[in-house]
């Protein structure tokens, strides 16, 4: 009797083996092909995403490149250190050559028009007492004679220290931040950065007598 529980036992087992091993072998098709289609999709996104990539990395590289030759009144004596910040702040600025792309990202026109500054654009979630140099929270612009806005310069601001109200934030390395104290009564320190119009009186002067706002 033990002998015939026993083989009854290895032929249930044989096959139960011999049914997983047909649907697995049923699956394997179907696996394969569903593997196949992921890797075609996720290949293509790549791709889409590769080449958006390379166009604002050109964009980027550009702008970082021809840095020195446009502003090279503007940058005379500073830090090595500053200068590459200040590249810095080109690359992550350079698509806001097209308004468009500063609306989209937030940044509203308040109706500011400065004299030898330009027209303002804010973005109110970037007012920070952070300091980002990627981030300004102010792009400021002139108009050509088209009409069309024309970036010059980013702007921060900085909440200022109700405890310390005497002390400018820390900004870019060195000693040539030129912060300005509760610049129209917003409470801010500000500080520019003419990073897209050479400015003769230097590149973080708040005014920039080259700037003739239309």
């Amino acid at each position: 009797m033990k002998k015939l529980l026993t083989a009854a036992r290895v032929y249930e087992d044989n096959t139960t083996a011999e049914k997983q091993n047909h649907f697995l072998a049923g699956l394997t098709p179907v696996l394969v092909l569903v593997v196949l289609l992921i890797t075609l999709l996720l290949s293509s996104c790549q791709k889409q995403a590769d080449g958006k990539n390379q166009d604002e990395n050109q964009v980027t590289k550009n702008a970082v490149a021809n840095m020195g030759n446009e502003l090279r009144p503007s940058l005379v004596g500073l830090d090595p250190q500053t200068l590459s910040e200040l590249q810095q702040v080109r690359a992550a600025t350079a698509k806001y050559h097209n308004d468009s792309n500063a609306f989209r990202d937030g940044y509203v026109d308040i109706n500011l028009k400065l004299p030898n500054m330009g027209y303002h654009f804010l973005q109110a979630s970037l007012v920070s007492p952070v300091f980002d140099l990627t981030r300004p929270a102010i792009l400021v612009y002139n108009k050509k004679d088209n009409g069309r806005f024309e970036l010059l310069a980013v702007e921060y601001a900085v909440p200022i220290d109700r405890e310390h109200p005497d002390i400018a934030p820390e900004g870019f390395t060195g000693n040539a931040d030129e912060w300005d104290f509760n610049t129209l009564n917003t409470g801010w320190w500000t500080l520019h950065a003419w990073v897209w119009q050479t400015n003769p009186d230097g590149v973080f002067k708040p005014m920039n007598p080259a700037v003739e706002v239309r």
